[in-house]
């Protein structure tokens, strides 16, 4: 019953042309889906890109205050004294 109807469908040249443009349409749905996935991974990848820089940005100015503070009481005061803390 069912191979008939099969057989069917495809001896029919304009029902072959139907499901010609019924795979087409459908690659091209499953290319778009595709591209915008990709795109949105490409975004996510970004934002971490991002947020990677602005963490490291803040971690390298941390260092550069710690570099730059008194080694010790003595340094502390001096600093105090002469105003440049």
């Amino acid at each position: 019953m069912i191979g008939g109807l099969l057989t069917g469908i495809a001896a029919s040249p304009w029902m072959r042309s139907a499901l010609r443009y019924g795979a087409i349409a459908l690659a091209v749905l499953l290319f778009l889906f595709a591209l915008r996935r990709s795109g949105e991974r490409a975004g996510r990848l970004a934002e971490r890109l991002e947020t990677t820089e602005k963490v490291n940005d803040v971690q390298r100015q941390m260092l550069e205050a710690a570099a730059r503070r008194p080694r010790d009481h003595h340094e502390l005061a001096e600093r105090l004294r002469d105003g440049s803390f």
